[in-house]
């Protein structure tokens, strides 16, 4: 038989390659985090990552992750839809716009959120008369994490979309199905996947943001102040070591969180496997 041409380096090589690259860019600094914690004895690694504010900050950071993230799934599934299942004047423009959390730098949609949600913005100056804050309120933080995560899941969501034919969506309707026993039993198994997997990456990115949410969040301690600030804050008081041990948990949790999606998005393919046959 004639040997297989491969345009990359074989497997072995490239394998190598693979796992030098993972390692330096991963591995090693994720290995220096944990490597660094070990300086502190079980006392005051406890004690540091167990203080009021930073369990505080823990409490907003994970929950306003989860927040945006499910708020992206609903609207960010709901946007890919009308992207993919209409055509409509300015379609290309709302198109692009998806993609400009990816493209501004987060600095600068931190100041413009809270140019526009502050007291005197266009949108909050509409909502305070109704004592709705969003600016410099945990409420904020949760809007900025929402902004940055929407493309993950429209972009995930949407070339199975494009593949979803919509004479699927036909039959289902000729059989006598409504609409919405058309999207629970034909659509959405269809897009769960790849819908789970749009919501784990927009939850890890908000996670670990920084710069697009300090300036709308106030930084009140233990009221609208995140982890990554606080990991900051200890680095710039030369405070590696607490750094690092909280870093450590914030990075275990989210493994946890990203574990159980992944195995959910198993089972449910899994489910749907079986269904099929």
């Amino acid at each position: 038989m004639a040997k297989r041409h491969h345009v990359l380096p074989g497997f072995n090589l490239s394998l190598g390659y693979t796992i030098l690259y993972l390692s330096l860019i991963v591995l090693i600094p994720l290995g220096a985090a944990f490597l660094k914690t070990t300086e502190l004895s079980f006392a005051e690694f406890w004690t540091t990552v167990t203080a009021p504010r930073v369990l505080a900050s823990y409490k907003l950071t994970f929950g306003a992750s989860l927040i945006g993230a499910f708020i992206n799934a609903i609207f960010g599934l709901l946007t890919a839809w009308v992207l993919v299942r209409y055509t409509f004047p300015g379609k290309r423009l709302v198109d692009a716009l998806v993609d400009l959390p990816f493209a501004l730098p987060t600095a600068v949609a931190g100041i413009a959120l809270t140019a526009i949600y502050a007291g005197n913005g266009w949108i909050g100056s509409l909502l305070e008369p109704y004592g709705i804050k969003v600016a410099f309120t945990p409420l904020g933080v949760v809007v900025a994490l929402t902004f940055i995560g929407l493309p993950f899941v429209v972009r995930t969501v949407q070339p199975v979309l494009e593949d979803l034919e919509a004479e699927t969506e036909e039959a289902a309707a000729s059989l006598g199905a409504n609409r919405w026993q058309t999207f629970r039993k034909v659509i959405l198994p269809a897009i769960w996947p790849a819908l789970l997997t749009g919501f784990a990456l927009a939850f890890a990115r908000a996670v670990g943001e920084y710069g697009s949410v300090i300036f709308i969040a106030g930084n009140m301690p233990m009221v609208s102040e995140i982890t990554p600030l606080i990991i900051i804050t200890k680095l710039e008081q030369y405070d590696y070591t607490g750094a690092t041990a909280i870093a450590v948990v914030m990075l275990v949790i989210s493994f946890i969180l990203l574990l159980a999606i992944n195995g959910l998005q198993w089972w449910s393919s899994q489910r749907n496997a079986k269904s099929a046959e």
